[in-house]
């Protein structure tokens, strides 16, 4: 009897040893859950490929390594590539919206209509887009109101100034084509401001429109046809991704060709006038990390670019037996030799 109450006695201070023990481990356990990081899952709903996006990428990784964000550490990046087929995008934009992701990075007004349209809760970081009042994606730009905020271009503003600076680059310059996307609604605004600057310069537009690159190779025969002295090309992320084959086209026929953007002209472009594209989705990285702390993106104001760069490839002019003016090239930000 005596040793059955011993073995209940020691029993019993087991299980009193082990309840304090637990109750010990538990706490632990909880303080283990709550310091281990919190991985944030950031969908880029892209208009162009893979490939042509690369250095945009590595901008907008490395604006979120500044910040404190590192991939498959405190972060995960899931990427969706339109390769310019807009069509692709709400399906894409869905797929983001079915993984729960915390922020879309949206680029160009395709792609950020498409988010749009996909989600009214998950924020939207918009970038690469002109007018983003105009185009519905946000009450103003001092609060956009909604789930989307991030950074605008001045595009359509100066739209009207690409007439000017090829005129200054080809004096005699009398006939200018201007490729436009029939799938980018953007494309309808910038053409109209362009057309409107050539009738006060006595120099005739021809637009013409591509949305696929058979129909870029086809454009190029009609310039031929219509003996075209120059060719813009307006903001697109179709255009962006061909840029290389519109560069080397234009080589081809000897044409003075006009960008939004300097990638183009790098690869031998003649100028290009606009924002820094790769700055802007380093920018970019500056809201997403805000929202994942909690931000509101309709309180966030949409950030203007303050800097508009001249890029001139000046080896591309001298191929095309053109002098650039030196009070052209004393303005350029950059130019290529």
């Amino acid at each position: 009897m005596g040793a059955y109450k011993g073995r209940g006695m020691s029993n019993r201070r087991k299980l009193v040893i082990a309840l304090g023990a637990g109750a010990l481990i538990a706490p632990l356990a909880c303080f283990a859950q709550q310091q281990r990081p919190k991985i944030a899952r950031i969908g880029l709903l892209e208009t162009i490929s893979a490939s042509s996006d690369a250095n945009l990428r590595e901008a907008l990784i490395a604006g979120l390594r500044a910040l404190g964000y590192v991939e498959g550490k405190n972060i995960v990046i899931e990427y969706r590539y339109a390769e310019g087929k807009y069509e692709r995008l709400p399906g894409l934009a869905a797929e983001l919206v079915q993984m729960k992701v915390d922020v879309i990075v949206a680029a160009s007004g395709p792609g950020i209509r498409a988010a749009q349209q996909a989600t009214t809760t998950i924020p939207i970081v918009m970038v690469r887009t002109s007018d983003p009042v105009g185009f519905g994606f946000v009450e103003s730009l001092a609060r956009p109101g909604r789930n989307i905020t991030g950074l605008s271009n001045m595009n359509v503003d100066l739209s009207s100034k690409y007439l000017e600076l090829l005129r200054a680059a080809v004096p005699k310059l009398s006939r200018v084509t201007v490729l436009t996307n029939p799938g980018n609604p953007t494309n309808a605004n910038y053409l109209k401001r362009i057309q409107a600057t050539a009738k006060t310069n006595n120099v005739t537009i021809s637009p013409a429109q591509a949305g696929t690159e058979s129909q870029i190779e086809a454009a190029f025969g009609v310039m031929k046809q219509e003996r075209a002295g120059a060719l813009i090309v307006l903001p697109d992320a179709f255009f962006l991704a061909q840029g290389r084959r519109i560069t080397e086209l234009a080589a081809q026929q000897r044409l003075p060709t006009m960008f939004w953007t300097r990638e183009p002209v790098e690869s031998g472009g003649l100028m290009s006038y606009g924002q820094n594209i790769a700055e802007q989705f380093y920018r970019a990285a500056t809201y997403v990390d805000k929202i994942l702390k909690g931000a509101k993106p309709g309180e966030l104001p949409v950030e203007q670019p303050t800097k508009i760069e001249l890029v001139i490839n000046l080896k591309t002019a001298k191929a095309l037996g053109l002098t650039i003016p030196e009070e052209l090239l004393l303005r350029a930000d950059k130019v290529i030799e």
